[in-house]
């Protein structure tokens, strides 16, 4: 592959990482022998890290600034925007992602329009506390997908722009932009890869709000297949309906002798509501895919 890439590292209060990480990227990607820009993008740094952003001289390096804080996924958007190349590689300012494998994962995305670092690799340090909620979210898209994911909102992926321009009015400013490219990709037929890497323990603290960004990331995941694959939500739960209704039947039976007939039409009813409506959300969108 002869291609130059686009590199986007969005940049928010980084100040004591980003100049590394940089170089390591440059070093990097000089010895793999690609043509390279490398896009940072600085989403309203407080801690003086846009000094730090301004002072770097090395060669093919393009900033984007932001006046103030607009999230992980604004900044990604901004930077997809910017690049000039057709290859697109994101990658963490925080030195968690390993700066070696990107350019095995450039070389893996012939044949597939994104290549995912797993972080499945022998070095894998994700804080205890994050890990149930991480393994809930993952067994959920896993289900709304219909596939295995073997990393789902890893911040480290080479894409194609093209593909990823498609999405890019439902792809959220915040953490969750890695979730929503990874459902939208799999619900819609692209093809996805999976490299396993290592993950480091962060320097510092980190940005993620583990309550509020996991209840926002399962929103989320929701949302997106309500949007690409809407029977995946829709028959399930039509179907615990009609058996909440039996349920709601026998227990009436056996606790006053007595059934709840109206209450059973009425969840029956309801269960047919729910299917129709999904039935007619999956039609429409089979229909908008083939405008």
């Amino acid at each position: 592959m002869n291609e130059t890439v686009s590199i986007i590292i969005p940049v928010y209060n980084e100040k004591d990482h980003i100049m590394k990480l940089v170089h390591d990227i440059h070093e990097r990607m000089d010895s793999s022998g690609f043509n390279f820009e490398l896009i940072l993008v600085d989403d309203g740094s407080t801690d003086g890290g846009s000094e730090v952003v301004n002072q770097l001289a090395l060669p093919d390096v393009k900033k984007v600034v932001h006046s103030h804080n607009k999230g992980y996924g604004a900044a990604l958007k901004s930077g997809i925007l910017a690049a000039e190349n057709d290859i697109i590689v994101i990658t963490d300012a925080d030195g968690t992602y390993p700066s070696e494998m990107i350019p095995e994962l450039i070389r893996e995305i012939d044949g597939c329009e994104m290549v995912v670092g797993a972080r499945t690799g022998r070095e894998v340090r994700v804080p205890f506390p994050r890990r149930p909620a991480k393994w809930f979210i993952g067994k959920l898209a896993n289900y709304l997908s219909g596939m295995k994911i073997p990393d789902l909102n890893s911040g480290l992926r080479v894409m194609r722009k093209d593909v990823v321009s498609r999405f890019i009015r439902l792809l959220p400013d915040g953490f969750s932009f890695t979730t929503t490219i990874t459902i939208a990709m799999l619900t819609n037929g692209y093809s996805v890869k999976y490299v396993p890497i290592n993950y480091y323990r962060r320097e510092g603290k980190s940005k993620i709000r583990p309550i509020e960004d996991t209840l926002n990331f399962i929103q989320l995941i929701i949302r997106t297949s309500l949007y690409f694959n809407p029977l995946r939500v829709f028959v399930p739960l039509s179907f615990l309906l009609v058996v909440f209704a039996f349920i709601v039947v026998v227990g009436s039976w056996l606790i006053t002798g007595r059934v709840m007939d109206m209450t059973f039409g009425i969840i029956m009813m309801t269960a047919v509501i729910v299917m129709t409506v999904g039935m007619l959300a999956d039609v429409i969108d089979k229909k908008s895919s083939l405008k």
